[in-house]
């Protein structure tokens, strides 16, 4: 079988595509429309944006039914449309001491400043299919939305302050970088600096994000953290005025955040074998009293927690290191990727005859010098 050159590859393309088009018409089923999707699909927009890193509800509405329910095409299409945008400035940094809280929630204590709320979760509903959905009328949506209007708006202090406050963690130090690295223009360099991890977390896969810190909690690292708190609501996006000086918001951005706390590791990754406090409670005189926790930090678009707790574990997990596969930098920033990972396995069902064609005729060559050499003897 040798080698066929296929003609008409564009034309085929084409009609490919125009499949593609018609399939989604197809059918007496009213069209989607983009604000349904904003509205009643929110949590496919949120990780769409979050892995894209670009903030547009509508924009990311828009690839997910371009991509027929694809999230990973959505993801492709809105990076690719993002890299077309002008940069005029940089914001802020955003202040989520300032986020409007929706949804509050300590697996640490039970009792923590300002309270726990629940808010908008399926946490702790029974996983049942709700037929009631199938014949689902719009006549309660007023009720609902005067109700969740009527909600006053709720700021809350850190939970980590007060271990801080009690000596439990270590104070919050400056970062050595002059200036934040920035994953969308520069290629990533080992070791990565905090400021590349974080934002090549806060733009991975979902499912490999939480596949990779199950690995970790599992024994394939050292990292197995408590949920200190857990944050979703609207934080305030400032930027500086050109004439005056001043902060000025110009917005809200829907963000998730974890702090995931984890006594603190010595050199070999683990942790809590080692205290400062001898039996009777007071501290040891040839040792000064360290901090006993660390945290790991996990922030992402809009409400996506399984993606931001496991952001805060990989954060550890790499700034730890080691020998487990969530210690290599290069390991997990690589491969939590969505547009890197499935466009080198997807590139599979491009054409490889050529380098195909050179491994038969190695092959072919291989199995001729082998009977050959079975013939001589």
């Amino acid at each position: 079988m040798g080698y066929v050159a296929v003609k008409g590859g564009l034309s085929a393309i084409q009609a490919a595509e125009s499949l593609v088009q018609r399939g989604r018409l197809e059918g007496q089923s009213p069209l989607l429309q983009i604000e349904q999707i904003v509205e009643q699909q929110r949590l496919v927009v949120d990780q769409i944006m979050g892995e894209a890193g670009l903030y547009d509800e509508k924009l990311a509405a828009l690839a997910f039914k371009q991509a027929e329910g694809d999230i990973t095409e959505a993801v492709f299409l809105l990076r690719a449309y993002k890299s077309t945008l002008e940069r005029v400035g940089y914001s802020l940094p955003i202040d989520t001491e300032k986020m409007v809280v929706f949804r509050r929630i300590s697996s640490a204590f039970k009792s923590i400043p300002g309270g726990q709320l629940l808010g908008r979760t399926r946490d702790y509903t029974q996983r049942l299919l709700d037929y009631a959905l199938l014949t689902e009328t719009k006549q309660n949506q007023a009720a609902v939305a005067l109700e969740e209007k009527a909600a006053p708006p709720r700021r809350f202090s850190r939970v980590s302050d007060v271990l801080r406050g009690d000596g439990l963690l270590a104070p919050l130090e400056p970062s050595n970088e002059k200036e934040p690295f920035d994953v969308t223009r520069e290629s990533l360099k080992f070791p990565a600096p905090r400021s590349a991890v974080l934002q090549t977390l806060a733009r991975g896969e979902s499912g490999a994000m939480v596949a990779f810190g199950y690995s970790s909690m599992r024994g394939y690292g050292a990292v197995h953290p408590t949920i200190s708190e857990l944050r979703y609501g609207k934080a305030p996006v400032e930027f500086q005025h050109p004439i005056t000086g001043n902060p000025v918001r110009i917005g809200y951005v829907r963000l998730t955040e974890v702090e995931g706390i984890s006594h603190a590791y010595n050199s070999e990754g683990k942790g809590g074998e080692e205290t400062t406090m001898g039996n009777a409670g007071e501290e040891r005189d040839d040792e000064k009293a360290k901090p006993l926790f660390e945290l790991g930090y996990g922030l992402v678009y809009g409400q996506n927690e399984r993606k931001a707790i496991s952001m805060a574990i990989l954060d550890k997990a790499l700034e730890l290191g080691g020998n487990s596969p969530t210690g290599d930098q290069e390991f997990v920033l690589y491969h939590v990727d969505s547009v890197e990972s499935s466009g080198y396995v997807e590139h599979l069902k491009l054409p490889h005859y050529v380098t195909f064609q050179s491994n038969l005729d190695r092959a072919r060559e291989e199995r001729r010098l082998a009977f050959e050499k079975e013939m001589q003897k």
